[in-house]
């Protein structure tokens, strides 16, 4: 099968999704976990042979012109992902009660929130009326990982707490920097009623890493398993 489907990280199933197939106008999703007892890559073919994916650039120009969908299927780990672009599709009648539109309802997975959707900022800090793919830690997990450095604030160095808010691995998409950078703020403001020094700017990663995502030496992590955070131990 020469559809390439299965990503070996959490960055490439995340950077493919945000990167390439939101801004081809694939929008409409359904996600589901492949049962332990299931072979992924027979479930793999099965989809995509079921929903006819594997198309040509010229069968997926063709059924443009004719108001039928296109798809793209993506799995990582046994987490996987069906997206189908606008237009008729027998995928979306097996599917209807399940089909999510990814500008209303975020994909969520390994403690990221992706979606699709207008504003920003433009480079002259003018609002951006165009629409963009927005990756974020998702609520819970930000809160988790916010809390965590709070506790920490008065109780760790500023070389330990850089150290540590370098090591949270999300990468620094826009949205996922602010929110570093927040916590951030929130730690140094605490820090600074205790009369500590802050932890420096640079201890964010503000560069994301793009990644290969069909290739890697990293194995598939869990479909369920967020990245992890820092230890609880050492000062």
């Amino acid at each position: 099968m020469s559809y390439r489907c299965e990503t070996l990280t959490v960055e490439g199933f995340v950077q493919q999704i945000a990167c390439s197939y939101l801004r081809h106008g694939y929008w409409w999703y359904v996600t589901g976990v492949i049962p332990p007892e299931k072979i992924p890559e027979a479930v793999d073919e099965k989809l995509i042979r079921r929903y006819e994916i594997d198309r040509s650039e010229r069968r997926r120009a063709t059924a443009k012109r004719k108001g039928q969908a296109n798809m793209q299927y993506l799995r990582c780990g046994r987490f996987f992902v069906l997206l189908a672009t606008k237009g008729d599709h027998v995928f979306k009648d097996a599917e209807r009660d399940q089909v999510r539109d990814i500008r209303r309802v975020p994909l969520r997975f390994a403690g990221y929130s992706i979606s699709y959707r207008r504003g920003g900022r433009t480079r002259a800090g003018e609002p951006d009326p165009r629409w963009h793919s927005h990756v974020e830690i998702d609520r819970p997990q930000y809160l988790m990982v916010r809390d965590l450095f709070l506790d920490r604030a008065v109780h760790r160095r500023a070389e330990t707490l850089a150290r540590e808010l370098r090591r949270v691995e999300f990468e620094p998409y826009a949205p996922v920097r602010r929110q570093l950078l927040s916590i951030l703020r929130h730690v140094n403001r605490k820090r600074k009623v205790h009369g500590f020094e802050p932890v420096p700017l640079e201890a964010i990663r503000l560069r994301r890493r793009v990644v290969k995502p069909f290739a890697g030496d990293a194995a598939a992590p869990s479909a369920s398993s967020p990245p992890p955070l820092p230890s609880a131990g050492g000062a």
